[in-house]
């Protein structure tokens, strides 16, 4: 501060009528010291944001049986087990790894994605003391990186290689350029689980392909113990990237549980994927193949939790699915919804949250970058915009006819994401767990919502989402508004000739399409638009000899269906 003084005496001086110095001199001056002047107010900006990022707060009192953790909390501090990095955050790989090391009986673990190699270990100690082990993994991830051969590395999509490129650099601890059979056997997880014998199936154990995504998140410990997480296990998900050193990991949250009850029906759904385990009998039970279930719900303490498992098929009450909680959820709000998303494209959501702010309902939402300006993104709905999709919008969008501006993308460092799905409603209830607010995730995929009512819990939830909107961004209309102006260009342009409708109507994706849609392609009605969802639930089509596998779809078929069908 005393040298911003300084330099507004230095141009007082300068610019007094009786000071001796050239006129082209003393602009140069003033032009640099006016420069320097607004390059340390940029510094001193950001060392105060740095600051207040870094400030440590007081501890939130938990309740006795629900714990509530952040990786990115700010009321604490450990040091990451990997890249030595002493940081902010709620350690959540050892708090799981301090779950699993009280197990005296069983651990069963159905998660996404399992790469930390402490976890693994920990598993590997209990199962070799006795404890009886069942896993759980996205057949997608279930396979060791170490087993993908160089053909194969050479055919993975990009993102998949730079995971596998991560990976190299993670296991390659003496950094010789070569991955040795020590190293695998002390960085690979899921070589480090198939070593040590522990049962582990994945979303093909029911004789599918893998239908949707395994995307449950959840521990269940000795019967008791419930932990539920929107994190997978993996450094980005927890940690950090191992090669950005100034990575913080995806900001996530984490609830351990203590109820038999809860831990009673996770463990049911548990044993619904499961089936009779490794090798036996396809009778696991994943995606759309799981029977219908009601809403779930256990008192305990001062806490009322109400469960839902996905999905749900899109033939039943979308109320009785886990949309319809998170809708009925959102409907009780009185004065506030606070939401943090990675993705949000379920429209009826949104229109629930359209109609509490018509009722004086005061609503704030955070959106993952990645996918708040797509034109999927009800983050669009509620700033009142609408993007096309090649000059086609969605069936039934609905922007806001009175828009917020209370949605915005927080700061987070190059390559974290927004991880979390929760919102908190009046400050009093949660809704958090794995389930993405999509239709995807509605209908498609293993999921995870559960909905907490406990001020002391939903006060974690809150302080962290102050925490992301103090320094969020919310020029999301600005962001979008080029390519709003370009799309009305375009499509104008486009609709001129008489070609504008075949453009609109003829190129459909056969992987995201609805009934509707796909009942404008040639020779496809009703029945043969629902064959074609359910055979792509299984597995998304990636050519039109890819669709044989829908019953009624031929060779003259796919002649009919060429160039009018995208994948």
């Amino acid at each position: 501060m005393q040298f911003f003084s300084s330099v507004f005496k230095a141009l007082a001086r300068i610019n007094k009528p009786g000071f001796s110095i050239p006129r082209l001199l003393r602009n140069q001056i003033n032009f640099l010291s006016l420069l320097s002047l607004f390059l340390l107010i940029f510094l001193l900006i950001a060392c105060q944001q740095s600051k207040s990022n870094n400030k440590t707060l007081k501890p939130l009192p938990q309740d006795s049986s629900i714990q509530v953790y952040f990786n990115h909390s700010q009321a604490s501090e450990y040091q990451e087990p990997y890249r030595e990095k002493i940081r902010k955050g709620d350690n959540l790989e050892k708090i799981i790894i301090d779950t699993i090391s009280q197990a005296e009986s069983t651990i069963d673990i159905a998660v996404q994605e399992l790469r930390l190699p402490l976890i693994a270990q920990a598993l590997t100690q209990k199962y070799q003391a006795g404890i009886k082990v069942r896993v759980i993994l996205e057949n997608n991830y279930s396979r060791p990186w170490s087993d993908f051969t160089s053909q194969e590395i050479t055919k993975l999509p990009q993102r998949k290689k730079q995971k596998y490129q991560e990976f190299t650099k993670f296991v390659d601890t003496n950094e010789d350029g070569k991955l040795s059979e020590a190293e695998i056997n002390q960085r690979d997880a899921v070589k480090i689980i198939q070593n040590s014998k522990i049962p582990l199936i994945d979303a093909t154990a029911d004789g599918s392909k893998g239908s949707g995504l395994m995307h449950h998140k959840f521990i269940v410990i000795d019967n008791r113990f419930v932990i539920v997480t929107s994190a997978n296990f993996t450094l980005s998900g927890i940690h950090g990237d191992y090669s950005n050193y100034d990575s913080l990991g995806n900001a996530n949250n984490l609830i351990k549980i203590d109820s038999v009850e809860l831990a009673e029906i996770f463990t049911n759904e548990f044993n619904i994927m499961w089936g009779d385990g490794v090798g036996g009998k396809f009778d696991s039970k994943f995606g759309l193949q799981k029977p219908r279930r009601d809403f779930q719900q256990v008192n305990f303490g001062n806490n009322k939790l109400t469960t839902s498992f996905s999905p749900t098929s899109p033939t039943n009450l979308w109320v009785e699915s886990s949309n319809g909680l998170i809708g009925k959820t959102l409907n009780s709000a009185v004065d506030s919804i606070d939401s943090a998303l990675f993705v949000f494209s379920a429209q009826r959501l949104s229109n629930i949250l359209e109609t509490r702010h018509k009722q004086k309902v005061k609503i704030r939402t955070l959106l993952e970058p990645d996918f708040a300006y797509r034109f999927y993104s009800e983050g669009l709905d509620m700033i009142g915009v609408a993007l096309s999709n090649k000059c086609k919008y969605e069936l039934n969008n609905q922007p806001w006819s009175n828009p917020i501006q209370a949605v915005g993308i927080p700061l987070l460092t190059s390559g974290d994401l927004l991880h979390h799905k929760y919102a908190v409603i009046d400050k009093n209830t949660v809704i958090t767990g794995s389930h993405n607010w999509t239709e995807a995730a509605n209908v498609g995929n293993d999921e995870t919502v559960l909905v907490i009512e406990n001020p002391k819990v939903a006060a974690h939830y809150v302080r962290e989402f102050e925490r992301l909107y103090v320094h969020a961004e919310f020029d999301i209309s600005r962001r979008i508004e080029k390519k709003v102006k370009q799309q009305e260009r375009e499509c104008v342009e486009i609709k001129s000739p008489s070609t504008f409708s075949e453009k609109v109507i003829t190129k459909v994706d056969i992987n995201t399409a609805t009934v509707e849609e796909l009942i404008t392609l040639p020779g496809v009605g009703k029945k043969l638009a629902e064959r074609i969802i359910q055979a792509r639930r299984e597995k998304n089509f990636d050519s039109l000899e890819d669709l044989e596998r829908v019953k009624g779809i031929g060779n003259k078929m796919q002649v009919k269906l060429e160039g009018r069908v995208s994948f």
